[in-house]
């Protein structure tokens, strides 16, 4: 090679030269590519029966209860830290792992109860995308089947990278109740006094919807996919660090969103008289001569993508934990034939679900009753058996929970208890 070629090719080398990252953006690469498992489980628990149970919340006791909305945050940010990090570990679900760690008729318990309430829960969700179809002039008969057909595309047909960027698009709406909270004007005063200073009216009203507040943050269903989600992301043990930013990142979020929520609803319909709101397509209607039709129309679109994000995980959830419990295939990036009763169980629960809003005269208020009631039986050994494999030192190792972390657990649960017995005798009295 002569002088000028040698020269001319050190040249474009140095043309060509890529810089080095810098280590902040090695991080942020890093948190990306974890990210998911936290801001997807989080934010899908503001799904509409969690959005009509903070506008309920807004709308009959103002700023007071906000508190109850901090401790639900610090319960969600706590569980889903342990699941996603026990499913890290033992690179199980967690249906799977109550069967493994309690025997069979604890794992058929469990995931038997969680495909009834699901059904029930993934009712309430197509039964928000009709109220709130219908806030735009759209029938039932046709925004219910046209969601349906889109969360059944979008999973059965989707690679697991593109499902999760699709559910990063939806949970981007959520957004639009902040920008609801902020044009009611709220008095950000009186909202910082109710999330710090606790008071609780002691009527049935005032326990049952606290209760509910807890139950609709921290829900089953929500518990089992961020565990089995984190299992389909194939993060690894080098992840936790990461991943823990990113749950807490979506619980967070969660009780922001339920924020914005109550503050709206307490700053218009609170401060109007209207206190009884049966559900979210409701407040956002009150919303419009209140606080115009921006903050209504805001409302009703946060309305139906958080329906369309709760009506894609939830049949997810069920299709993980079916697979975990008979030991089948359960991945995204498996194809119909690889995984044929996981994405079976997707298809079957969505199904099931629309039908059931769309019949005639169906007992939507009698289902999302009994729904209640099974989520909240379901709730509670979910977390005894969650803290049992979260003390296993067979099963994590050193990622164990310690003893200070035990006693939060049990203070937790012990919570939890009381104000699932009362939401469960208040069902029946």
């Amino acid at each position: 090679m002569t002088v000028k070629k040698e020269a001319a090719v050190k040249k474009t080398a140095k043309v060509i030269k890529v810089p080095p990252l810098s280590h902040r953006k090695i991080r942020l690469a890093a948190l990306l590519a974890v990210m998911g498992p936290g801001v997807i489980a989080g934010l899908s628990d503001d799904d509409p029966a969690g959005i009509t149970t903070y506008s309920q919340l807004g709308a009959k006791y103002g700023y007071r209860l906000l508190w109850v909305l901090v401790l639900s945050t610090f319960a969600l940010i706590l569980f889903q830290d342990l699941g996603s990090r026990i499913g890290v570990v033992t690179r199980q679900g967690l249906i799977g792992l109550v069967r493994q760690k309690y025997g069979a008729r604890s794992g058929v318990f469990s995931a038997s109860s969680l495909i009834l309430a699901n059904i029930g829960t993934m009712t309430a969700e197509f039964a928000g995308i009709a109220a709130a179809g219908q806030l735009f002039g759209l029938s039932k008969f046709l925004s219910v089947p046209i969601a349906g057909l889109l969360v059944t595309f979008l999973v059965l047909r989707g690679s697991f990278g593109r499902v999760e960027k699709v559910f990063f698009l939806l949970s981007a709406v959520f957004l639009s109740y902040v920008l609801a909270g902020i044009l009611a004007h709220p008095d950000w005063g009186k909202a910082l006094h109710g999330m710090v200073i606790p008071t609780m009216p002691f009527t049935k009203d005032a326990i049952f919807i606290a209760t509910a507040t807890l139950g609709t943050t921290l829900a089953p269903w929500g518990l089992a996919f961020i565990q089995s989600y984190a299992v389909d992301k194939r993060l690894t043990r080098d992840d936790l660090k990461l991943l823990r930013v990113d749950v807490w990142t979506g619980s967070l979020l969660t009780g922001i969103i339920g924020f914005f929520v109550v503050v709206t609803c307490a700053a218009t319909l609170n401060r109007e008289g209207v206190f009884n709101i049966t559900d979210a397509s409701q407040a956002a209607i009150a919303l419009k001569p209140l606080a115009g039709t921006l903050a209504k129309d805001l409302f009703a679109i946060g309305l139906v993508g958080a329906a369309l994000l709760a009506a894609s995980i939830l049949p997810l959830s069920t299709a993980y934990s079916v697979s975990d419990l008979t030991g089948r295939p359960a991945a995204l990036d498996d194809g119909y034939a690889e995984a044929p009763l996981f994405y079976g169980t997707f298809a079957a629960i969505t199904v099931i679900s629309a039908i059931l809003v769309l019949l005639p005269g169906a007992p939507l208020i009698t289902i999302l009753l009994w729904t209640q009631v099974l989520n909240a039986i379901l709730l509670l050994p979910l977390l005894c058996y969650m803290f049992g494999i979260a003390r296993d030192r067979r099963l994590m190792g050193e990622y164990g929970a310690g003893k200070r972390m035990q006693s939060i657990y049990v203070l937790i649960i012990g919570m939890i208890a009381i104000c699932i017995g009362c939401m469960i005798w208040f069902s029946f009295h």
